[in-house]
């Protein structure tokens, strides 16, 4: 029986006590159709500071933003987080970190309460910052901002291919009348592999959750959200995923706050993909019956990268032998006696008989129109499984990576 209540609300990233956060407009992206400067930075401000809880790329490359990270901030309180669109600032060596290290000091300068900033960056990488602009729109940062959208503007500003903004927020009640709160943003569309993504994702509570506790909560929740999903299978420079922990509630519970936090990921993870450059659908990849977790883990996860299955998806074509093919050849135990294979909950292969018929292929391909599904391989070998989320890959993902920069 449960001690807890999950329930959505209104509010974001802004949501839990002592957060407050914005999007304001540097002049990064320019101007709209009505001719209005773009948002391209958000900030959270925290009151009190706390010590911030990350995950990063995998990518050897990491951004000159998460150096500057675990060398000055790691392991310290902070009350500032700066977020950047356009400009990845990746690849730019010793110089993009010191560009950092200026941005943030003039940040200090006009705003002595800050403690510790933290700079993130998301777009173009192998560019230096446009300091200049940027230190200039500290003059519309309002540390106390908390209006009835500004979370939502702060969502929108980190988005860059990004078709819609992404962001969500709980209300947790304990069975004895606390009650703590969870808020949350994110920003990705494209360069989306498991192993993080071309993402930033900014998670806020004013849960009191014990330090030697969120970090492995934050890992074991990524695991199956963020660590699951692939729109292209190319892994971003500036991957980030931090979680900030004010205990301001005073309240909190452990199962309640790990099944709170899977959901906020799990949300935000699925919109990522939803949103994927050019992508229509969402595909939910779930292998069972595999030798162990990590074979299962593997299967999937090639099934959510392979371009001859997200290009089937995407023409709605129930090609289950490139299904079958992408299993046989990724490098775990599996055999075609054993093999189980289901477009939705038709069964399209069946340990070694192909039941793929006229009247099957329809209703897979019935399937396949719909903007989310499940493609089921049972390997019929062992008891561990896995589930990963992919999309489709049509012609806009071509056009809008082939002409990036702009």
């Amino acid at each position: 029986m449960k001690t807890f209540e999950i329930l959505p609300i209104k509010g974001g990233i802004n949501t839990p006590k002592g957060f407050y956060a914005d999007g304001i407009s540097a002049g990064l992206k320019g101007f709209d159709c009505e001719n209005k400067p773009k948002l391209d930075i958000a900030f959270i401000y925290m009151d009190p500071p706390c010590i911030p809880h990350a995950i990063f790329t995998s990518n050897k490359f990491q951004a000159a933003p998460i150096k500057h990270f675990k060398r000055y901030v790691e392991n310290r309180p902070s009350n500032f987080v700066f977020i950047n669109t356009k400009n990845a600032n990746a690849l730019t060596g010793e110089k993009g970190v010191e560009d950092v290290k200026e941005i943030l000091n003039s940040l200090k300068v006009d705003f002595p309460v800050i403690l510790n900033p933290i700079m993130c960056s998301t777009g173009t990488i192998g560019i230096r910052l446009p300091k200049e602009k940027i230190i200039k729109s500290f003059s519309k940062i309002d540390l106390n901002a908390k209006e009835n959208f500004s979370h939502t503007r702060a969502a929108q500003a980190i988005m860059t291919t990004d078709r819609f903004h992404k962001e969500i927020a709980l209300k947790i009640e304990l069975s004895n009348g606390e009650i703590f709160h969870i808020g949350a943003m994110a920003k990705g569309a494209g360069m989306i592999n498991p192993s993080l993504a071309t993402m930033l994702c900014f998670i806020t509570t004013d849960a009191c959750v014990p330090q030697d506790e969120a970090k492995n909560i934050l890992q074991e929740c990524a695991h199956t959200t963020f660590n699951a999903i692939s729109v292209d299978g190319d892994t971003s420079t500036n991957d980030t995923i931090m979680l900030f922990a004010n205990s301001q509630s005073k309240a909190y519970d452990k199962n309640a706050f790990k099944e709170a936090l899977k959901i906020v990921m799990h949300k935000l993870a699925t919109d990522i993909v939803s949103d994927g450059e050019g992508s229509n659908k969402l595909v939910a990849f779930e292998v069972s019956g595999a030798k162990n977790e990590a074979e299962a883990i593997k299967a999937a996860k090639a099934l959510s990268n392979s371009l001859l299955v997200k290009t089937a998806i995407f023409g709605c074509d129930p090609n289950w032998g490139r299904i079958a093919s992408t299993i046989g050849s990724c490098g775990i135990e599996a055999n075609e006696e054993s093999l189980r294979i289901f477009i939705g909950d038709i069964l399209i292969y069946d340990r070694g008989e192909i039941l793929f018929d006229t009247e099957s292929e329809k209703k897979a391909a019935d399937v396949m129109m719909q903007d989310s599904f499940a493609i089921r391989c049972d390997l019929g070998i062992g008891s561990a499984k896995f589930r990963t989320y992919g999309c489709d890959l049509g012609h806009r993902y071509v056009e809008i990576n082939s002409d990036y920069r702009s």
